[in-house]
């Protein structure tokens, strides 16, 4: 099963051919492997090198919170040390060497850890500045913490749904959640182009369309962590190289700081601005 996160469906060690399976590991795709028969999905990860030790669940924790921890520590240098009259420019800086550094990341073969961290430190730059903006809007600082607790509290309901009812991530499921993302991926982009020329949608805003997006957009973010961590647990089962957990941990930064942000909108609205 692909997730429509992209970070994590481009990788090469999700290909068949890549080395020997996990003892008692059916190939993906193949008769047996975690379900699906022959179910026609496409062809997953058969294991990890002879000469490589397979992902554990461990390796992309420590991972993630790696990269988290540069994002947060980033976040909050920007927010004190960047001046207010840099902001717009570093704001939108810190955007967009993410966005480039995040398509490059996302359709390598191989994750570079140097270049993760690279993206971390772009995005931390601009959520630091852009939570700050909200919190000065909203008149209070505290919608920062709030804005954390609400997505880990998200995330670890997620996890734990995921788990506790055995959600089967079917063809189906993930059609929708990748329809959805890119749809909703390409309004965005379309509405940062239309603000260039001074129309403005709502839909970035702090009204009741920017409220109406933001929630559709965290719960985008929600579909497509369960559809992370399906194939997360699909590489552990199935011995995808050690080096894959890097780009779990990119994948699974991209989804939980976008749920972040979302939830911090909607936090923001939802409280009116000072």
């Amino acid at each position: 099963m692909q997730s429509s996160n992209p970070v994590l469906n481009r990788s090469s060690a999700f290909a068949p051919g890549q080395g020997q399976a996990y003892p008692g590991a059916a190939p993906y795709g193949q008769p047996g492997a975690y379900g699906y028969g022959g179910s026609g999905m496409p062809p997953q990860y058969q294991g990890a090198p002879a000469a490589s030790r397979p992902m554990t669940m461990d390796d992309v924790i420590v991972r993630t919170a790696a990269t988290l921890g540069v994002v947060t520590v980033v976040a909050a240098i920007a927010w004190k040390a960047i001046p207010d009259t840099a902001v717009g420019p570093a704001f939108f800086a810190g955007m967009l060497a993410a966005l480039a550094i995040g398509l490059v990341l996302s359709f390598a073969r191989k994750v570079n850890p140097v270049l993760l961290m690279a993206y971390a430190v772009a995005e931390g730059v601009f959520l630091g500045i852009g939570s700050k903006f909200i919190a000065n809007w909203v008149g209070d600082s505290g919608i920062i913490v709030q804005a954390v607790l609400a997505t880990m509290v998200t995330a670890g309901l997620t996890l734990a749904t995921y788990k506790y009812f055995a959600i089967k991530v079917t063809p189906k499921f993930t059609r929708m959640v990748i329809i959805g993302t890119m749809g909703f991926a390409g309004v965005v982009v379309i509405n940062l182009l239309l603000s260039l020329f001074g129309v403005q949608t709502g839909i970035g805003g702090f009204g009741a369309m920017g409220l109406i997006f933001a929630a559709i957009g965290a719960g985008l973010a929600v579909f497509n962590l369960i559809l992370d961590f399906d194939m997360i647990e699909q590489g552990v089962r199935h011995g995808a190289p050690q080096s894959e957990a890097w780009r779990a941990a990119f994948g699974l930064t991209v989804t939980l700081v976008w749920l972040y942000w979302n939830i911090l909108r909607i936090l923001a609205i939802l409280r009116g601005g000072d």
